[in-house]
């Protein structure tokens, strides 16, 4: 039996780099955590914005803290479909030649000329889980969940190092295909 952990269902969801925290919410200002999240020190944020692209608006989606280096807006193949764009599949911070798209916060604008994506499903693990799982950091490997619409994911990314703890990040789109829930156990193949 391979190593098994959690899946964490990701919605869509934005990173923001200070400066663009401050255009949005007024300057100064910094993240106010609501929640924790299993990766330690990130949290998902009181903060939200709507998301403008070239044929819609989602509206309200969450900020996840902390501030980052760049800003990076995740969504589904359908949110990117929804508002008109047709956003790559990309590891978190692979950021070149991705389509930009409009933040709107309750103070000010901000135009990315860069920086959406759907985020590529990956594996996180501490490097004492990841030699627990017989993988290293940037390891392609598939994921198999069982149940009544049981499946098996491939080009699955392991990102291990520090600061990481045993999840897997799947989108909500690839989360429903397969009737996942968050907490339900995939296992390493």
């Amino acid at each position: 039996m391979g190593y098994k952990a959690e899946v964490g269902l990701s919605n869509k969801h934005l990173h923001l780099k200070q400066e663009d925290i401050e255009t949005l919410f007024g300057k100064g200002h910094t993240l106010t955590p609501t929640k924790a999240l299993k990766q330690p020190g990130q949290f998902a944020s009181e903060e939200k914005v709507d998301i403008v692209g070239p044929k819609g608006t989602l509206k309200g989606v969450r900020v996840l803290g902390p501030a980052r280096p760049e800003t990076q807006v995740e969504l589904s193949l359908t949110d990117a479909r929804t508002i008109g764009l047709a956003a790559p599949v990309r590891e978190s911070g692979k950021l070149d030649g991705t389509p930009g798209v409009k933040l709107v916060g309750p103070v000010g604008e901000v135009d990315i000329e860069y920086g959406t994506i759907i985020a590529l499903r990956h594996i996180h693990l501490s490097p004492e889980q990841a030699a627990e799982a017989g993988v290293k950091d940037k390891d392609i490997v598939k994921i198999k969940f069982d149940g009544e619409r049981g499946v098996i994911f491939d080009n699955v990314l392991v990102r291990s190092g520090e600061g990481h703890n045993s999840e897997i990040h799947l989108d909500t789109d690839e989360g429903n295909a397969a009737g996942l829930s968050n907490g339900a156990l995939g296992e390493i193949l």
